[in-house]
């Protein structure tokens, strides 16, 4: 059961269900395309035995890079809850050591989206939640960020 579900209060709904943009899985793409072009080296020289073994290590080290970058943006991705209810705006990141912030919406001040321009391009921003006396951390690499911006500004 999500930890949204387990908090919602009789009569709440939930309005926006935000997430992190796939962006965030850039370094084990980026290590991905290193391992292939390492795999396509020792294809190349599988002929030369030095040569050969340098391009397996790669592969064998960007392998393991991607696999270990492409499982930590997944936790992140997995463990971390955006929403936007009738009532409040909720953040939660961690499975095991949890933090979570709510603000009710009648105290949200001003809502700021950072946008460069390749997150205009693929659709991600940072999204900053101001209110009355607190704040909501920046919440960095949100999919969809004017459509959260919008779920909470429009009452």
């Amino acid at each position: 059961m999500r930890y949204l579900e387990k908090i919602l209060q009789p009569g709440e709904r939930v309005v926006f269900d935000g997430h992190l943009h796939w962006i965030i899985y850039r370094k084990a793409i980026f290590c991905l395309i290193l391992t292939l072009i390492a795999g396509a080296a020792a294809l190349y020289f599988r002929g030369t035995q030095y040569r050969f073994a340098v391009a397996l290590a790669l592969v064998a080290v960007f392998g393991i890079l991607t696999l270990a970058f492409a499982f930590q943006a997944w936790w992140q991705r997995f463990s971390t809850e955006i929403a936007v209810t009738t009532a409040r705006v909720i953040f939660k990141s961690g499975v095991i050591r949890r933090h979570t912030v709510e603000m009710n919406m009648d105290k949200v001040e001003s809502v700021d989206v950072d946008q460069s321009l390749a997150g205009r391009i693929l659709g991600y921003g940072t999204v900053d939640i101001r209110g009355t006396g607190a704040s909501i951390e920046q919440l960095e690499h949100i999919a969809h960020p004017l459509a959260l911006r919008n779920a909470i500004t429009v009452r």
